[in-house]
């Protein structure tokens, strides 16, 4: 009674599918160990026959190789079930062959006498063609298409993969619809190397359908000569025709099996069903059919030629080109054809505007590794740790960057563009290290000499199996992925400024406001315009300050927006409020601050050029500011080699107009305001520029 309402309970749960496969398993296996009566092995027949046209059937009407994923499995039990039925009607043919050629059931008979007329040597000729052709022809071409469409299908992943994360990136599709795009990337794969090693079974069931043949026929001959005391002539007759049935009954399904393993494989992924696909595709011309009926006509009429046949095939495929040369002119296609507009001949549109990359990476196709995540490559993972720590110590969410594979570039060579443009390019070899020089290394190290993309630092491509060796020697080894990272890094803070954008400030201004409700709705666009406001952020991010603390800049400008809108000033009075971090930002908090001084008479020169140009600041004598440069390189040079940060320290006045004017020969350098110093920080000048310049 428990088994009973078991039972009804998995049939009532759905769940009385998932219990065939290991019924029918187990159903294949017993076969081959217990004896079957004639009548079931009848059944079993027919359930072969009928299950091999229903795969060829599905195989058929299956849009995609997916929609049909279960075929390598169905093509192992069908094999086993074959031969299972052999093994089956082999001992039911050997036990009571002898009594006549109903012995192994009715179909086995029919296949013996009907199929090949009682002709026992017709039968052989017959079970033999079909064995070369299912083994020679169909399983071995079968075969290699799948053994080719693994390795493409195999090859093409990584770019897959990268069309999918840009897409992804791009914000065209959500995350679960890139989750799904991975998983059917993963699924075709293992589909075609699924059928790659499926076919060896169709291969082997071939071989052992000949051998299996052999062997019943000769013990067939023993046991009836020698046992059952017939003749030789009659036992031949009888087991050869019995075995003769079994194999076509057995190698036709397998023929069936094959031909659907074929399809399968060998046809090209479309929106129709194969016989759409070929009867569209064959019947889409009809001047070929044209053609076709001239050509059997012509050869209807020469002598000697079955002219009735060839004409009258000619006839018919001319009547269908005639019918399908006037559907494709009839007035109903006539209203369609202004619709179907030629690639040629289409108006440009705003689907054509396509809009650059903010950040981009393109990689030659030897680092594609590098961010394939089935070949282990963690570009991608170390590239969202970029943004999020960009995100924690600059202050906003850069844009997302842009992966793709460019054939233009060297094999081994990358490059990072802003806003289309190249900002950024070098080279870096997948499965190799970069022993960077950080100048106190201990030996030279044999390798490809190079630079450090980021940084300009002597560098050498070595093995890996160099890397404890350079790393004992003093050397900074990195691997190829973090070459490329700590570039993209490297750039994109340099360029920070240009990666916030009115979309991004409003993204930061939203996420302020849920933290901070109505902080920023007071001040834009009441005080401010959202431009003014980008604009002074863009100036503190030029100047390597970042924008973390934006409580404080936005009450900044809420008390002094009302009494000027000038950015300058505005920029110059959010400096002083987080002076602070300014210079913490270079030392550490106790530590004392040893920076750069001007000399006073340089300090009142510049002050009058600021005083007689507040707009541009650009009126220093030309002599004058390259002595400026070249003594306050050399003073950049003296604190860099001290292991000081470079930093110079002058006027309110001034300092706008010595950081715009010096930021272009000297990147590195930092100007800072006398007011932008907390009055708790202790100050030391180790170095004074222009002491006799005038």
């Amino acid at each position: 009674m428990n088994h009973i309402l078991s039972l009804t309970t998995l049939i009532r749960e759905g769940q009385i599918r998932s219990l065939a496969g290991p019924a029918l398993i187990i159903m294949i296996l017993s076969m081959m160990v217990l004896p079957l009566p004639p009548f079931v092995l009848d059944v079993l027949f027919t359930f072969n026959i009928a299950l091999a046209v229903i795969v060829l059937l599905v195989s058929l009407y299956s849009r995609d190789a997916l929609e049909f994923a279960a075929f390598p499995t169905i093509l192992l039990i069908t094999t086993l079930l074959r031969l299972s039925l052999n093994v089956a009607s082999t001992r039911v043919v050997l036990m009571h062959g002898h009594s006549g050629p109903d012995a192994a059931g009715k179909v086995i008979e029919a296949f013996g006498h009907f199929l090949v007329g009682g002709n026992y040597a017709v039968g052989l000729v017959v079970f033999i063609i079909l064995i070369v052709i299912n083994f020679v022809v169909i399983t071995k071409g079968a075969g290699r298409i799948a053994e080719v469409s693994a390795r493409f299908t195999l090859d093409a992943i990584p770019g897959k993969q990268m069309a999918i994360d840009a897409d992804l990136n791009a914000g065209l599709i959500r995350e679960d619809e890139a989750r799904k795009r991975r998983e059917r990337v993963a699924q075709e794969a293992n589909f075609y190397g699924s059928m790659d090693g499926a076919s060896k079974f169709v291969r082997g069931d071939a071989i052992a359908g000949i051998l299996i043949m052999l062997i019943t026929i000769i013990g067939g001959l023993i046991v009836g000569v020698l046992q059952h005391d017939m003749n030789i002539g009659d036992a031949a007759e009888n087991y050869t025709l019995l075995t003769i049935g079994d194999g076509l009954v057995a190698q036709i399904p397998a023929l069936i099996i094959s031909t659907a393993a074929g399809l399968v494989v060998s046809r090209v992924s479309t929106d129709e069903d194969l016989g759409q696909q070929v009867v569209g595709q064959l019947l889409n011309r009809p001047q070929v059919l044209w053609l076709a009926a001239g050509i059997l006509g012509a050869l209807g009429l020469v002598p000697g030629m079955p002219h009735f046949v060839f004409l009258l095939l000619a006839g018919m495929i001319g009547t269908l080109a005639y019918y399908l040369t006037n559907h494709a002119i009839s007035p109903d296609s006539r209203q369609e054809e202004p619709e179907v507009v030629t690639p040629e001949t289409q108006d440009a549109s705003w689907e054509d505007v396509v809009q650059v990359d903010t950040i981009g990476l393109e990689v030659g196709y030897r680092l594609i590794p590098l961010v394939d995540k089935q070949r282990q490559g963690d570009l991608l993972k170390r590239i969202s740790g970029i943004r999020k720590k960009f995100a924690q110590e600059i202050g906003f969410l850069p844009p997302v960057v842009h992966i793709r594979d460019n054939l233009e570039l060297r094999p081994n060579a990358y490059r990072i563009t802003l806003k289309g443009s190249v900002i950024g390019q070098g080279e870096s070899y997948n499965g190799m290290h970069l022993a960077i020089n950080p100048g106190q290394v201990t030996m030279a190290l044999p390798g490809n000499r190079t630079e450090d993309p980021a940084f300009g630092l002597p560098a050498i491509w070595i093995e890996t199996e160099q890397r404890e060796l350079a790393q004992t020697s003093g050397y900074t080894v990195v691997d190829a992925s973090t070459v490329v990272t700590t570039h993209l890094n490297h750039l994109i803070r340099m360029h920070a400024s240009e990666l916030l954008g009115r979309e991004e400030l409003q993204k930061l201004l939203d996420h302020l406001g849920q933290s901070i409700p109505k902080l920023a709705d007071d001040l834009i666009p009441k005080l401010l315009p959202l431009a003014t406001v980008q604009k002074l952020l863009q100036h503190l991010l030029e100047e390597g300050v970042n924008i973390r603390d934006m409580r404080t800049i936005i009450d900044t400008l809420t008390e002094h927006a009302g009494r000027t809108q000038d950015v300058n000033e505005l920029l110059a009075l959010v400096r002083v409020a987080l002076g602070r971090m300014i210079v913490e930002q270079s030392f550490p908090p106790d530590a004392e601050i040893q920076v750069m001084s001007l000399h006073p008479e340089l300090e009142s020169i510049l002050i009058q050029v600021v005083q007689s140009d507040p707009v541009a600041g650009g009126g220093i004598e030309p002599g004058l500011a390259d002595t400026l440069i070249r003594e306050t390189d050399s003073s950049v040079k003296r604190l860099e080699q001290l292991g000081l940060p470079v930093v110079l320290v002058v006027p309110d006045a001034i300092r706008l107009l010595l950081s715009r004017f010096l930021r272009r020969s000297l990147p590195q350098l930092k100007v800072l305001a006398h007011s932008e110093i907390p009055d708790t920080r202790k100050i030391k000048f180790i170095s004074i520029i222009g002491g006799n310049k005038k």
